[in-house]
């Protein structure tokens, strides 16, 4: 037996403190041990970058990831003759132009930068996705971290009692990659639900004792499995219930926001994903992901961008809109990326995979506004000038977060990794 719990796996420990969590307090989730993050945070490397362009302004990110592919040339690089599209070329209020499915995002683009000359090898629907989400193309021996863990990683804790990292409308899949498992996003599959099991079913008396018991059932097992992990569970216990007993909750509650902003933002879950991210980097929060799914568009690029096309649109344009109202815009660095693009050739419905050129966008945290970095060719099939590679991109949010892109963290499996996989931060972006 004792060899046994010597030999437990993380995610082994990690599913048993989720279930006696739940049945002790009801609340089916890990997000943070305080514990051992703030060990994270006394250990972390000090960034030494600082005073470079970009270097430090971002203290949030929210990356909007479209998955299957968006077309660049039926959203921010527009084109004519044959690969021209559905749509028309329409001009936004900071000059350039982008197409006419995205006429709210028109208004805003005096607040944005678009990167056009973005470029990966990597055509294939999960394996790009990886690729997007980590900066690293997937491996069989080893899961890379996003850039939330990144960042718990050399900054620490966002917040006492909020976690760091949030995913929503996706699970978390592991993104704490081969940091520790407390570093993993806490998963929102429906930003509407918020988060369930949250509201506690006794009173503090009764998961008082409760917690007791479980002290001191850990007692032995904690003397025995010399892990910091394991070591920490009880700070978990402890932090869940300041969680759930104090007001930070209420970052989770769509309803507490005004019945007209939140049809601004659009009544979808990508829509209301957004408006749940905005609420969570104000309480906190330091990183949101943003899934919207439905952008494989092989036979219906019309059909498609009118639908969710219009759904981004609206969120986007109302997210940024909202930032900046309210002053958060500058702190808060929002990311627009997808997975590859699609074909330049268009065969009256839709287009194919196409990862040689594409477009993400960056507003915030330190980013040039109304501004287009990188050009693709007259077709846009090809980079033209200034090519971005996904590494890059995550290195560019990494350095406007202060992170420290350079160093290098050995994995478990003894490989040394940087954030980006070696990727370099793009200085043109940058105000």
């Amino acid at each position: 037996m004792k060899s046994d719990l010597l030999q437990l796996h993380e995610v082994s420990r990690r599913g048993f403190v989720e279930r006696m969590a739940q049945a002790a307090f009801g609340l089916s989730m890990l997000p943070f041990l305080p514990g051992e993050n703030l060990r994270a945070a006394e250990n972390a490397t000090a960034p030494a970058a600082a005073g470079k362009p970009g270097f430090g302004k971002a203290k949030a990110v929210i990356m909007l990831q479209l998955s299957g592919g968006l077309s660049q040339i039926d959203s921010f690089d527009p084109k004519t003759g044959a690969s021209k599209g559905p749509g028309t070329a329409v001009s936004t209020k900071a000059g350039f132009q982008i197409s006419s499915f995205l006429p709210e995002t028109a208004k805003i683009a005096d607040k944005i930068t678009v990167i056009r000359s973005m470029t990966a090898k990597v055509g294939v629907h999960e394996q790009a996705r990886y690729l997007m989400r980590t900066g690293f193309e997937k491996r069989g021996t080893i899961i890379h971290p996003t850039l939330g863990a990144w960042a718990h990683h050399y900054l620490g804790p966002s917040h006492q009692t909020l976690p760091s990292s949030v995913c929503v409308n996706r699970p978390s899949n592991h993104g704490n990659g081969f940091f520790p498992a407390t570093m993993s996003p806490l998963p929102i599959m429906d930003p509407e639900e918020g988060l369930p099991n949250a509201i506690p079913t006794k009173d503090a008396a009764v998961m008082e004792k409760r917690l007791a018991l479980l002290r001191e059932m850990d007692h032995k097992f904690t003397d025995t499995v010399k892990d910091s992990s394991v070591a920490a569970y009880n700070d978990f216990y402890e932090s869940t219930l300041r969680l759930m007993k104090g007001k930070d909750l209420q970052c989770f509650d769509l309803e507490k926001e005004p019945v007209e902003l939140r049809a601004k933002y659009g009544k979808n879950r990508f829509g209301q994903g957004c408006l749940l991210a905005r609420r969570l980097i104000e309480g906190g929060v330091r990183y949101v992901e943003v899934e919207s799914g439905g952008w494989d568009m092989h036979k219906d690029i019309e059909g498609g961008m009118e639908d969710r096309g219009a759904e981004f649109d609206t969120a986007f344009a109302a997210l940024i809109s909202d930032l900046d109202s309210r002053g958060l815009l500058e702190s808060t660095m929002v990311v627009v990326a997808t997975e590859f693009g699609r074909k330049p050739t268009f065969d009256g419905s839709g287009r194919g995979h196409h990862p040689l050129v594409f477009s993400c966008v960056l507003a915030g945290g330190g980013a040039k506004k109304g501004f287009v970095y990188g050009t693709s060719d007259a077709a846009g099939g090809q980079v033209e000038s200034d090519p971005v590679g996904v590494g890059d991109l995550h290195a560019t949010v990494a350095h406007a977060c202060g992170l420290p892109i350079e160093n290098a963290v050995v994995s478990p499996s003894g490989r040394p990794f940087t954030i980006g996989n070696k990727g370099k931060p793009v200085a043109g972006v940058f105000a």
